[in-house]
């Protein structure tokens, strides 16, 4: 849930959430909760232990508030935001990614290596098998390298396989691309790819995460991880993976957040496919060529207009002019796809026309 929209963050302020981050089982809702109650970190860190046990927190996160790495991680935390092109995001302030902030558990944090704002611009997702085949690589390298010369900026989860080729594709043709990983930035896996991270800093392109910076590698991780790379996104494009796939994971929290999800088929016999083919069967998008997405996405940047595709968000601005609404009821109300009317939001909010507030949209008088 979204806070108060754009309220300034003291130091003091920015120390308590990230030792608030460090706690022990305070995930992102956790995290709300404990701001809202309470009304900042600040005062959250200063509250009773009582107060947190009244909200219902284990008696172990309270406990650690005080404690020397909780507090030294903060510190260090603020050091690692002194360096050049590292950043910290916080999800009730201006410079939040708009997409991302409509998923029902948005990280309250996210550090950032590398260029924050492409995190703004139109982005596809592309996950696949961390064991691919060397077809299934190097069509999801075409696919990077098309769709980036298209104007989107490539998603994805840095690691072997699918993720790797399709970020490398991505940078090949001079384009942007985000990677999005499941451990602290300062804890980096798989050391494979470090390589291929610090690549994407130095020309432009984002490497972050959600967990501290010297979170290590866990198996549970990697699913809060997925929704991140969907949430980005426009839509998620499966390239090759089994049934038990993780990718499956990044696409079916997709569809739950309104996002595309397309899947490239493959030989019936080939186990990396079958995955394609349950998305397929379950309502995904069958692509055998890149028009195949850029049809359902006709109307973003860099992109030509096709007859049947809403010209101008007026309707939006109309629409909101008359009551704030959420997403959803946006596209309804208009009959609009949901990717083009997420689309258009982010553009009125950048151009300072519509504001989000705790789940709706508002127009902006001028």
């Amino acid at each position: 849930m979204m806070l108060s929209a754009c309220t300034p963050v003291s130091p003091a302020e920015l120390e308590a959430r990230l030792r608030l981050h460090r706690l022990p089982d305070v995930g992102p809702k956790r995290f709300a909760k404990l701001l809202e109650a309470f009304g900042s970190a600040s005062k959250a860190i200063s509250a009773p232990a009582s107060a947190w046990r009244a909200l219902g927190l284990p008696a172990a996160c309270a406990e650690a508030r005080r404690s020397p790495e909780v507090r030294d991680g903060a510190s260090h935390a603020l050091r690692w935001l002194e360096r050049p092109q590292q950043h910290l995001l916080m999800w009730d302030q201006a410079d939040y990614p708009a997409l991302l902030a409509q998923i029902p558990d948005p990280p309250p944090l996210l550090f950032v290596a590398g260029d924050p704002l492409i995190l703004e611009k139109p982005q596809l997702a592309m996950v696949g098998s961390r064991r691919a085949s060397r077809p299934g690589m190097d069509t999801a390298a075409a696919f990077s390298r098309s769709l980036a010369g298209a104007g989107f900026v490539i998603t994805s989860g840095l690691a072997l396989g699918i993720d790797a080729a399709a970020h490398q594709a991505a940078l090949d043709v001079g384009g942007q691309t985000v990677g999005v990983l499941g451990t602290g930035l300062e804890k980096f896996y798989p050391q494979r790819n470090q390589r291929l991270a610090d690549a994407m800093i130095a020309s432009g392109s984002a490497v972050l995460s959600e967990f501290p910076l010297d979170a290590g590698p866990s198996a549970s991780n990697f699913p809060r991880r997925n929704r991140i790379i969907s949430g980005l996104s426009l839509g998620v494009l499966v390239v090759e993976a089994s049934v038990a796939s993780g990718s499956l994971i990044t696409a079916r929290l997709a569809a739950e957040q309104g996002r595309e999800v397309y899947a490239i088929p493959g030989s019936i016999h080939h186990p990396g496919a079958r995955g394609c083919h349950q998305l397929i069967r379950d309502g995904a998008v069958l692509v055998e060529t890149i028009e195949h997405i850029l049809e359902a996405l006709r109307g973003w940047q860099h992109l030509p207009l096709s007859t049947d595709t809403p010209s101008t968000d007026q309707p939006l601005l109309d629409l909101l002019h008359a009551a704030p609404q959420t997403t959803e009821a946006l596209a309804h109300s208009s009959g609009w796809a949901l990717p083009t009317v997420l689309a258009a939001l982010t553009e009125l909010e950048m151009e300072g026309r519509a504001v989000n507030e705790n789940g709706r949209w508002f127009a902006r008088v001028s």
